[in-house]
């Protein structure tokens, strides 16, 4: 199968690129598997698990804490707001980031805020309920 070739990166660092066969996004509107010859889309990235299949080797796994997707038939660049390897994620770290969250909900004050913050809690919840 041809490769297709795909980024994940974050602002401190390039975690991936390389030629894979397909990735799992979690996007806003629901996850999306995206292959070679994808039509054009951007799309928002919510908090969860990137599964990246490549042409050669084992499936890897990133968290991603938002951002946005640019996806096109030859390439896909996935720039997010924050990015681990899964297996560099703990349940500690999700922990701390759970607990600024409820802060900044305690804190808000508009009816947006607050409904972006709850949704954003609750993918936090999600992908600590799935790390081991």
């Amino acid at each position: 199968m041809a490769g297709y070739k795909f980024d994940l990166v974050s602002p401190e660092r390039l975690l991936i690129s390389q030629e894979v066969e397909s990735i799992v996004i979690p996007g806003a509107e629901g996850e999306m598997t995206v292959m070679a010859n994808h039509a054009p889309v951007m799309a928002t990235v919510k908090p969860g698990v990137v599964t990246v299949k490549p042409v050669s080797g084992a499936e890897q796994k990133f968290v991603v804490f938002g951002g946005f997707a640019d996806i096109l038939p030859d390439v896909c660049t996935l720039l997010a707001e924050a990015a681990l390897p899964l297996g560099d994620v703990s349940k500690d770290e999700l922990d701390r980031r759970i607990q600024a969250a409820k802060s900044e909900l305690a804190e808000a004050t508009g009816d947006d805020d607050k409904t972006k913050l709850e949704s954003f809690l609750n993918h936090l919840t999600a992908i600590h309920d799935d790390i081991r």
